[in-house]
C-alpha cells in the first residue's frame, strides 16, 4: 500500500507537470467512455432493467393465433373465455387504447385514453396515488360509469384538488366519476395514457362479437412455480376446448404467450445492441489516441526510466508506475464522461423519444454508474500497457548513449500499428453509417402508392347524443365534410376510416360470389378495408387503374360498391377482369359489386409491406357502412386533405371552422403523412443518427491520431531531416517523405476497415436496418475509403509543411 500511494502520488505530480498532455488525453478518453457510458444508459434502461411493474418476470403478454398473424389482437368473448378456463395464470387484463374527447373543463380536449378491464391495474402492481381501480362489478353492461384519470392530467387540468375524487369528468360526450389517481409516469408498451374507463361497460354488440377483435389486447401473470411453457401448454388445451365450443370463429384461432419484457423491446434490442458494439469502437479508438500519445510521452522519459532502472527499480515497479499513470487518466476521462453520458443520453431521447419502450428508465444510475467505473479501470489498462512494456524493456547503456533522444524508426512502429487501427476502426463505422443514410434514402424513393407531400391527416369529433341514430351521424358527417372543404387552401378532401396507411389497419373477411363460402372465418381470405369518399384518391394521390372510383350516388340508398386494389386483383382473379364480379363481406353480412381497381398502397411499410400476410386491400364508400357499425364512429371520425399550401397552415382554420359549428367540437390526432411515414421510418433514423456521429467522432478521433504522430515523427526526425536538405534534398522531397510515411499508416488501415467492413456490415443487414444496398455495397466502402484517406492526407499536411521549412543549418545544430 506504502508503494501504490508513493506512485498514487508521484504519478500525479508528472502529469500534473504536463497539462497539455493530461487535458488532451483526459478530453479524448471522456468522449469515448461519455459515448459508451450514454448508449449502455439506454441499454440498461431498456433491455437489462426490469420492466417497472410488480414481479415483472411473471409478466405476460397475450395475442391471438389466427388470420395467419402469430400476434392479432384479441376478441372479448375469447379473453373471457381464456380467464375462466386457464389453470396456470394467476390474472389476466384486456386493454384497448382509445381517444377520449374531455369537455367540460375548459377548452375541449383530446386525451389519450384507454379502456381496461378491473383487474389491470392490480395485474401490474400500480396503486393509485389517490382512491382506487375499477372493481369487478363495475367492469360489465350496466355499471356505474367509473374513470380513473392520471397524475399528470389531474395537475394539469384539475389543479391537483385532494378533493378531486367522487367529482364527475365528462369524456366524449358521457359523464364518468372518478375514483382514482394513478402515478405520473405509467406508461405501458412506452404509451402514455391520461384517462381510463372500464372496458367491460362497452355495450357495442361488434365488440362482444366473437369473430371481430376490435383492437383489443391482453396480458397475464403467471402463477408462482408456472413454467412458461407450462402456462403455453395450458392455453392450447383452452384454445382447442374454444375451437370445438365455437368451430366458426376459433377453429383455427390459437394461444400466443410472450414474456411481456421480450415483447415490448424486441423490435429495438438487436439495434441497440448493435450500436454499442458501433461505441465500443469509438472506444478502442480513443484507446488508441491516448496509447500513442503516451508512447511519445514515454519515449522523452526514456533517460528517467534508464536511470531509475540504473538506481535498482524493478522491470514490474516501472510497469506498476505507468500503469498507475494511466488508470488516473483512465479514471479522470471516466469522471469527465459521465458528464458527457448523462448529456448525451438526454440528446439520444429527444432525437428519437418515441422508438425506445419505456423511455423514462432511460437515466444514468448504479449500473451505470458501475459501467462507467469499470469501463475507466480497464481503458487505463488497456492504453496504458504497451507503452509501459515498452519502456520497461529499454536497454539501459543504448539509452544512456543515445542521451533519450529516441530518434530510432524502429520506436515509431507501434505508433504506426496504432494509427492504422485506429484508421481501420473509424472506417469500419463510416461504412456502417454510409450503408444507413443509403438505405433511408432508398427507403424515401419508394413509392408508397401514394403521394404524402402536402397531405394532412386529422380527427373530429363526434356527438354522443347521435349515438343510435346513423341517419343523423351520416348527415352530420356531410356537415363537417362541407364545412371544412370550405376553408381556403385544401385541394381535396375525404372522410376515412378502418385502414390508413402505416397508421393503423381494419381488416374483413370476404369470400367471391360464386365460390363456395368456406366453412369457418379462419379459412376465409382477408383484406384491409379503406372507408372513404369520392375524392380520397386525389387526396392521397393513388392512381386509379381500371374502372371508376366511388362517387356521391355509391351512398347508403343504393347497392354496396367497393374499389380493389391491383394486389387484390391479381391473387384473387389472376387474369380474369373483376370489374362487375361481386363479393360477400362476411362481417358486413353483405355483397358488394367491384366497380374499379386502384394502385396497390404499401400500408404496412415502405421495406415490409411485400413479406405482409394479408395485402388486398378495397376501399368501401364511408356513407354505405351498415347502420349497425355506425355506433363505433361516436368518438370522431377521420379526414385526409390534400392542401395547396403547407399543411400545419390550415391547422388554426379547420379548428376555427370547427368550432363555429359547434364549439364542443375538437379536432384531434393531426398529423401529415410526412410525419406518419417519418415515424415508421424513427427506428432507422434513430440507428442511423447514432451510428453517423459516431463515426464523425471516429473520423475526428483518427485524424487527430494520425495528425499527432506524424507531428511528432518530424519533430523526431528534424536532424535527419536538415541533413537530407543539407544534401541537395528540395522541399517537395520533404513533402512526399512525411506524406508518404502518413500515407503508408493511412492505407494500411482503410486495406484492414475494409476487409473488417465486409464482414461486420453483415451484421447491419441481419439486424434488419438494411434496404435497397447490399451490406459490401462497393460504392459505399469506395467512398468512405477516399474520405477517410483524404482526412489523413489532410491531417499530415500541417506537419509535412512544417518540416519542408526546416533550416538546415538550424536542424543540423538540433541536439
Amino acid at each position: 500500500m506504502s508503494n501504490f500511494l508513493q506512485d498514487l502520488r508521484f504519478g500525479l505530480r508528472t502529469l500534473a507537470k504536463a497539462p497539455g498532455f493530461t487535458a488532451i488525453a483526459i478530453l479524448t478518453l471522456a468522449l469515448g467512455i461519455g459515448a459508451n457510458s450514454a448508449l449502455f444508459s439506454v441499454v440498461n434502461g431498456v433491455l437489462l432493467n426490469p420492466l417497472p411493474y410488480a414481479e415483472p418476470d411473471r409478466l405476460l403478454a397475450v395475442y391471438a393465433k389466427s388470420f395467419g398473424f402469430d400476434q392479432a389482437s384479441v376478441t372479448y368473448l375469447n379473453f373471457l373465455d381464456w380467464q375462466k378456463q386457464n389453470s396456470s395464470l394467476s390474472d389476466m387484463a384486456a386493454f384497448r387504447n382509445d381517444e377520449l374527447i374531455l369537455t367540460g373543463v375548459g377548452e375541449g380536449e383530446r386525451l389519450r385514453g384507454q379502456m381496461i378491464s378491473a383487474d389491470f391495474f392490480t395485474l401490474l402492481g400500480v396503486r393509485p396515488v389517490l382512491g382506487r381501480t375499477f372493481r369487478t362489478e363495475e367492469d360489465q353492461v350496466g355499471g356505474t360509469p367509473m374513470a380513473i384519470i392520471s397524475a399528470g392530467l389531474w395537475e394539469r387540468r384539475f389543479g391537483s384538488a385532494a378533493d378531486i375524487i367522487g367529482k364527475p369528468i365528462t369524456l366524449s360526450g358521457k359523464s364518468y366519476e372518478i375514483v382514482g389517481v394513478i402515478p405520473a409516469g405509467f406508461t405501458l408498451y412506452g404509451n402514455a395514457r391520461e384517462a381510463f374507463i372500464p372496458l367491460g361497460q362497452w355495450a357495442d354488440p361488434t365488440f362482444r362479437d366473437r369473430h371481430v377483435s376490435m383492437g383489443m389486447n391482453a396480458i397475464a401473470k403467471l402463477k408462482p412455480g408456472v413454467t412458461l411453457a407450462q402456462a403455453r401448454a395450458d392455453m392450447d388445451h383452452v384454445a382447442e376446448n374454444l375451437a370445438k365450443a365455437y368451430p366458426d370463429a376459433d377453429k383455427g384461432t390459437g394461444i400466443a404467450l410472450l414474456s411481456l419484457k421480450e415483447n415490448m423491446v424486441g423490435d429495438i434490442s438487436s439495434s441497440l445492441l448493435l450500436l454499442l458494439g458501433a461505441v465500443g469502437f469509438l472506444l478502442l479508438i480513443a484507446c488508441a489516441n491516448v496509447a500513442n500519445l503516451m508512447l511519445a510521452r514515454a519515449t522523452g522519459r526514456t533517460r528517467e526510466f534508464a536511470i531509475r532502472a540504473a538506481m535498482g527499480a524493478s522491470r514490474g515497479r516501472m510497469i506498476r508506475q505507468m500503469l498507475t499513470e494511466s488508470i488516473l487518466l483512465g479514471t479522470a476521462g471516466g469522471a469527465l464522461g459521465l458528464g458527457v453520458a448523462y448529456l448525451g443520453a438526454k440528446a439520444i431521447l429527444k432525437v428519437v423519444p418515441d422508438v425506445l419502450p419505456h423511455a423514462l428508465a432511460i437515466k444514468p444510475d448504479s449500473h451505470v454508474l458501475l459501467f462507467t467505473l469499470g469501463t475507466s479501470l480497464v481503458v487505463g489498462v488497456l492504453f496504458g500497457l504497451v507503452p509501459a512494456l515498452r519502456m520497461s524493456r529499454a536497454g539501459l547503456q543504448e539509452t544512456l548513449k543515445e542521451g533519450g533522444r529516441g530518434s530510432s524508426g524502429t520506436r515509431h512502429r507501434a505508433q504506426s500499428v496504432f494509427v492504422a487501427v485506429e484508421m481501420a476502426m473509424a472506417l469500419v463505422l463510416l461504412a456502417g453509417a454510409g450503408l444507413m443514410v443509403r438505405s433511408l434514402a432508398a427507403l424515401w424513393s419508394v413509392n408508397p402508392g401514394f403521394n404524402p407531400h402536402n397531405v394532412l391527416t386529422f380527427n373530429v369529433t363526434m356527438p354522443r347524443a347521435l349515438l343510435g341514430n346513423p341517419q343523423g351521424q351520416r348527415a352530420l358527417m356531410r356537415e363537417i365534410h362541407s364545412t371544412v372543404l370550405s376553408v381556403p387552401g385544401l385541394q381535396a378532401l375525404s372522410m376515412q376510416g378502418g385502414s390508413l396507411p402505416m397508421n393503423g389497419d381494419s381488416e374483413l373477411p370476404f369470400w367471391i360470389e360464386g365460390h363456395p363460402k368456406p366453412a369457418t372465418m379462419q379459412e376465409m381470405p382477408f383484406a384491409l378495408f379503406y372507408l372513404v369518399e369520392p375524392d380520397y384518391l386525389k387526396a392521397m394521390g393513388t392512381h386509379l387503374l381500371r374502372g371508376r372510383f366511388l362517387t356521391d350516388q355509391d351512398n347508403e340508398h343504393s347497392q354496396l360498391a367497393v374499389v380493389i386494389d391491383e394486389m387484390f386483383a391479381r391473387k384473387q382473379f389472376g387474369d380474369e377482369d373483376p370489374i362487375g364480379k361481386r363479393l360477400n363481406l362476411a362481417i358486413f353480412d353483405s355483397q358488394a359489386e367491384i366497380v374499379g381497381v386502384a394502385e396497390h398502397v404499401k400500408h404496412w411499410g415502405l421495406d415490409s409491406d411485400a413479406t405482409s400476410k394479408i395485402q388486398e386491400q378495397m376501399y368501401i364508400p364511408f356513407m354505405q357502412l351498415p347502420d349497425r357499425f355506425m355506433p363505433l364512429l361516436s368518438n370522431g371520425i377521420g379526414l385526409v386533405a390534400r392542401t395547396q399550401v403547407t399543411p400545419g397552415e390550415l391547422v388554426g382554420p379547420i379548428r376555427k371552422k370547427m368550432t363555429q359549428m359547434d364549439a364542443n367540437q375538437v379536432v384531434y390526432a393531426v398529423e401529415t403523412m410526412d410525419e406518419i411515414i417519418g415515424e415508421y421510418l424513427a427506428a432507422k433514423r434513430f440507428s442511423m443518427i447514432l451510428l453517423g456521429v459516431f463515426a464523425g467522432l471516429a473520423l475526428v478521433l483518427a485524424s487527430v491520431g494520425i495528425y499527432g504522430v506524424i507531428s511528432y515523427i518530424v519533430g523526431q526526425r528534424t536532424h535527419e531531416i536538415g541533413v537530407r536538405m543539407a544534401l541537395g534534398a528540395q522541399r517537395g522531397d520533404v513533402m512526399r517523405l512525411v506524406l508518404g510515411q502518413g500515407v503508408t499508416m493511412a492505407l494500411a488501415g482503410v486495406a484492414v476497415g475494409v476487409g473488417a467492413s465486409m464482414w461486420l456490415t453483415q451484421l447491419l443487414a441481419k439486424a434488419q436496418l438494411l434496404f435497397g444496398v447490399s451490406a459490401r455495397d462497393p460504392l459505399t466502402l469506395a467512398g468512405v475509403s477516399m474520405l477517410l484517406t483524404a482526412v489523413a492526407l489532410l491531417a499530415c499536411y500541417i506537419p509535412a509543411r512544417r518540416a519542408m521549412k526546416t533550416d538546415p543549418v538550424v536542424a543540423l545544430r538540433y541536439e
